[in-house]
């Protein structure tokens, strides 16, 4: 994908969110690694709303390039992309948002994942989603505890596409923006069946998940 075409991508995926309603006002962030450096959406910017040619360009430092001033989030998207391409190299785009039923599983009690095994899918397009303690929006310490997940996980043998910041939402990476997309879907979907179910979900048991790991690969 060249600059041109990730450009475009980016804006289509967060018209795409915002009008399903997995954003809303000027929450969320999007970004694309380059070979020269980084796309990111603009700080305050509505994802529904994005002009290509306005977005952020920063180095490979994250020095601003071009466009408009980069989100706050930009720290956290290079530890990111910097810790996740150990364990999957391909890693090229990064999502956040502040999807509703992912953020209310983490309003009452600290969670240490935010959802078990309670479906195929999630268990096989997403895995184990790490909960990172609350911190303020762009706060360094959030951006480090999320590398330190990253590579925690990685080296156990499971390599993680998402973590959900308490309070503020999920970040998800995969290799192009349509499959990060396509993951926090995923996510958010299985956050709601997990709200939705107030008598307590009975998650897949070790067998059901040994053949999801043995048939699709699953990281669990």
């Amino acid at each position: 994908m060249n600059e041109t075409q990730a450009r475009e991508e980016i804006c289509r995926v967060g018209k795409s969110l915002f009008e399903r309603g997995y954003v809303h006002a000027t929450a969320g962030n999007i970004s694309v690694r380059l070979d020269d450096g980084f796309l990111i959406t603009p700080t305050d910017a509505c994802l529904g709303f994005l002009d290509p040619a306005q977005l952020a360009k920063v180095d490979a430092q994250g020095h601003q390039v071009s466009g408009a001033r980069a989100s706050k989030t930009l720290m956290l998207h290079q530890r990111i992309y910097d810790t996740a391409s150990r364990f999957d190299p391909q890693t090229s785009c990064v999502i956040h948002t502040h999807s509703t039923h992912c953020v209310a599983l983490t309003l009452d009690a600290q969670r240490a994942e935010l959802v078990d095994a309670i479906t195929p899918y999630f268990v096989m397009k997403v895995g184990h989603v790490p909960v990172i303690s609350y911190h303020r929006p762009g706060a360094p310490e959030a951006a480090e505890a999320v590398a330190q997940a990253i590579a925690r996980y990685g080296e156990q043998g499971t390599p993680i596409r998402a973590v959900m910041l308490a309070r503020l939402g999920p970040n998800v990476w995969h290799d192009n923006p349509a499959s990060a997309m396509a993951t926090l879907e995923e996510l958010e979907e299985s956050a709601r069946l997990a709200v939705l179910q107030v008598q307590g979900i009975a998650p897949l048991d070790d067998a059901q998940i040994e053949q999801l790991r043995q048939s699709f690969g699953a990281r669990w």
